[in-house]
């Protein structure tokens, strides 16, 4: 939410600076993201003066220019090169001096220098309007009435004064504060001054009934206010309106629109207005409509209502989506004469659900869905009225209509000074409380006991219980003003181990050093990647079709990543994500914590001293073995995973449970995606993999001190024999001596006999307690090849 510092300064009178009030702000609970300076013109008309021609004579070297002297109010006059057809000797003018930067309309800033121009020195600028970005004129240089003083500031002369733009983060609870008014409100309660609210008392209602008006759903309308002006002229609204909206964010469109978008956000309440003449029937209905009805929006698009959309209407159809976009049709234009405005409150949750269902957001959507006050409608109604009458010179010919059947009751809250004090967890003098609770709007009906029975006004959609009213005096009092005592009572709790976040820290920051970049995609995502249909996790209120479910694993919304990547030629992707599925199963909803390690394209980027080499399964593998070791997890068994969900790939387990699966991604998944390029992938279950941790038991082991010993074999085995087979059957050969089995060429071929393949392998052998002799280590390697032999229908090569 956008804030102007000049804006505020019209509700409350403050010496504070903006940075001042920044602090204020953000310390009672409006926290200020970021300040800017804002300048009505660019530059701010800096380093220009006002100056005086004194003299002006034809430049000896170029018919088109003349060679004037200005007195800018310095010591000396200024010589001045000017090729403007109307510049004239007694004019008063306004002069870029020289260091000055201008900011023409059209092309970029330019410093003025001083120069030589065909021969004569020129020490500045006489200025256009469009040069400086005070118009759109450029038939000459601006002239200045006689009576102004050279070298005053061009900025001081046209009564141009820098704003500041407070951008607050404002929390959902937080709707009192969604206009300037909100906010200065807060201010005025913590600097202890007063509101000062606009003038009203030269509203003066007509005396004709106005438009009829009729409301049939008093639950999602409990109150419409309305009048009508006559005679307006629509046209483009003054600077100063203008100047006030853009400070904000707001592109001014014409006087009666900007009208309302100013009192929105002065106020806090929306507005809209109707061309009258353009109301059928001379009627307005607010109800709703069929299920399905067209009608066509403001930015021209034609949408279908539902049952529950609030529609404003006249006597044949829509012409409004109350609280939400007005309809093109009975929009202000330029032809427009008679207005009626609309100044309402609308039920929170019917203009939320409306707003939802339309993808529609608008800053009156934005107010009315969070609560505004049902107090304010006739204010702002007759706010805007008065203005449309200054600017727009209408007449307001009709009474205000004001329809509020069931008026809003203020909350009843009761509290106590002790309750305060214990929540705040220091104490506060009772007169300070009461102070803040006053100077906050909240009226303090009852005060017996130590209780306080306060009504709490409307506006304050969220303080309606004890503890509310607490943060509200907290924030007002300064967190900063409870002082942290030197001794705090506390329990120890216990501590899970291992830490979850420190381990996922761990394994971050190895993948990390390894080339992989951490991702984190939406927790929504499309119905369409469900494939478990009956476990989906539906959203009941999507804001899309994109959005409509909680994802069931990470790999397709990574993949999307993937997709977004390869098509800006950045195909080279190593990618881990630490997230949560989500699954409804048997009525219940569960969440699982997963690793995704995700890649894509080539190992290295293309370099000229080798060549690309595309990354492949086995890279995966190498990634998915280190997240196993520096997790210290062992004692797990491997097998060719039966997963729809890979193309091909292996899982580790233990027991029933799959500690990781890991290999290819389907070609059905990489055309969800759209992706093109081979994709590998691993999916952990990041629970099960910390619960192995937490049963760990570090072993330490002294170095050996006898040396290790390599052997190789080369053997014939069927195509369906694994190396984990093999290497399987080597360990059980010889728990004690066998320390580790690794393949180094692998070969299939039209030189080997029909469903065979050649293995070579090598085995380490060792004994921690001895040197093994050469007739130990034949004994092993005899038993290893007779156990292959047996098991694998092996055939040792010679």
């Amino acid at each position: 939410m956008k804030i102007s510092y000049n804006w505020l300064k019209q509700f409350i009178q403050t010496e504070k600076t903006p940075e001042e009030l920044s602090l204020i702000l953000t310390n009672i609970g409006l926290e200020v993201e970021s300040l800017e300076t804002v300048q009505p013109v660019p530059g701010g008309l800096e380093g220009l003066v006002t100056g005086h021609v004194l003299t002006c004579a034809q430049h000896p070297n170029a018919d088109r220019l003349r060679v004037t002297t200005v007195d800018v109010g310095g010591p000396e006059p200024l010589q001045i090169v000017c090729g403007a057809p109307n510049v004239a000797e007694g004019q008063k003018v306004v002069v870029a001096t020289v260091g000055t930067t201008v900011y023409p309309n059209e092309g970029e800033p330019f410093k003025i220098n001083k120069s030589k121009i065909r021969g004569e020195v020129s020490e500045g600028m006489i200025c256009a309007e469009d040069e400086i970005g005070l118009g759109n004129s450029h038939a000459g240089i601006m002239v200045l009435p006689e009576e102004v003083q050279p070298g005053t500031p061009a900025k001081t002369y046209f009564k141009l004064e820098d704003d500041y733009m407070f951008e607050i983060g404002l929390t959902p609870n937080r709707a009192d504060a969604a206009s300037h008014l909100g906010v200065a409100r807060d201010l005025a309660a913590y600097l202890r001054t007063n509101i000062q609210m606009p003038d009203l008392s030269g509203f003066k209602e007509g005396s004709t009934a106005g438009i009829e008006v009729s409301v049939e759903d008093a639950e999602a309308c409990k109150r419409y206010s309305s009048l009508t002006i006559t005679g307006v002229t629509v046209k483009p609204s003054p600077d100063w309106l203008q100047d006030k909206l853009k400070v904000i964010g707001i592109r001014p469109i014409n006087n009666i629109v900007d009208i309302t978008n100013y009192v929105l956000h002065e106020l806090g309440q929306p507005l809209h207005a109707f061309d009258a003449d353009q109301i059928r029937g001379g009627k307005v209905v607010v109800r709703k409509c069929a299920e399905g009805t067209p009608f066509v929006t403001l930015d021209g698009v034609e949408r279908k209502l539902g049952a529950s959309d609030l529609m404003i209407c006249d006597a044949e159809g829509p012409m409004c989506i109350a609280g939400v976009f007005g309809g093109k049709s009975s929009g202000v234009s330029e032809e427009t004469v008679n207005v009626f405005l609309e100044s309402a409150y609308f039920d929170a949750v019917s203009v939320r659900k409306t707003s939802k269902a339309h993808g529609l957001k608008t800053d009156a959507s934005f107010r009315f869905e969070r609560g505004t006050d049902p107090e304010m409608t006739v204010t702002a109604l007759k706010r805007a009225a008065l203005l449309i009458q200054e600017l727009g010179g209408g007449q307001i010919s009709s009474a205000v209509s004001d329809i509020y059947p069931n008026p809003v009751q203020p909350f009843d809250v009761e509290v106590s000074y002790a309750n305060i004090n214990r929540l705040i967890g220091a104490s506060i003098p009772e007169a300070e409380i009461r102070g803040i609770i006053s100077a906050l709007g909240i009226e303090i009906a009852q005060e017996q006991g130590g209780t306080l029975s306060l009504k709490v006004p409307a506006f304050k959609v969220d303080v309606t219980r004890e503890c509310d009213v607490t943060e509200e005096v907290l924030r007002i009092y300064g967190y900063n003003n409870i002082e942290i005592p030197s001794k705090i009572n506390a329990s120890l709790s216990y501590s899970a181990k291992p830490d979850r976040e420190q381990t996922q820290h761990v394994i971050a920051d190895m993948l990390t050093a390894n080339g992989f970049l951490e991702i984190w995609c939406n927790s929504l995502t499309k119905g369409a990647y469900s494939k478990v249909p009956e476990e989906a996790v539906q959203i009941l209120n999507p804001l899309s079709s994109d959005l409509n479910v909680m994802r069931q694993e990470l790999l397709l919304p990574a993949m999307e990543s993937v997709a977004y990547n390869q098509k800006r030629k950045a195909a080279d992707l190593k990618f881990y994500e630490f997230g949560k599925t989500y699954h409804l199963i048997d009525g219940k909803y569960v969440e699982r914590p997963r690793l995704l390690l995700l890649m894509s394209g080539a190992t290295l980027p293309e370099q000229w001293n080798h060549k690309d080499t595309p990354v492949s399964f086995y890279h995966l593998k190498a990634a998915v073995d280190a997240v196993m070791n520096r997790l210290g997890v062992g004692n797990y068994q491997l097998a060719e995973t039966q997963d729809a969900n890979f193309a091909y790939g292996l899982k580790y387990f233990r027991g029933e449970k799959v500690i990781v699966s890991f290999g290819a991604a389907t070609a059905a998944d990489k055309k969800k995606a759209d992706v093109d390029k081979d994709v590998y992938y691993a999916d952990f279950d990041w629970a099960l993999l910390l619960d192995m941790v937490r049963k760990n038991k570090i072993i330490n082991k002294e170095v050996p001190k006898y040396p290790a010993v390599r052997r190789d074999l080369s053997m014939l085995v069927d195509t369906t024999v694994t190396f984990e087979a093999l290497s399987t059957i080597a360990y059980k050969s010889d728990r004690k001596l066998v320390k580790n089995v690794q393949v180094f060429d692998v070969y299939m071929g039209d030189k080997l006999p029909a469903g065979k393949k050649s293995y070579a392998l090598n085995f380490t052998l060792q004994d921690e307690e001895q040197t093994l002799t050469d007739k130990q280590i034949d004994s092993v390697m005899q038993k290893i090849m007779h156990n292959l032999a047996q098991t694998a229908n092996a055939e040792i090569r010679k």
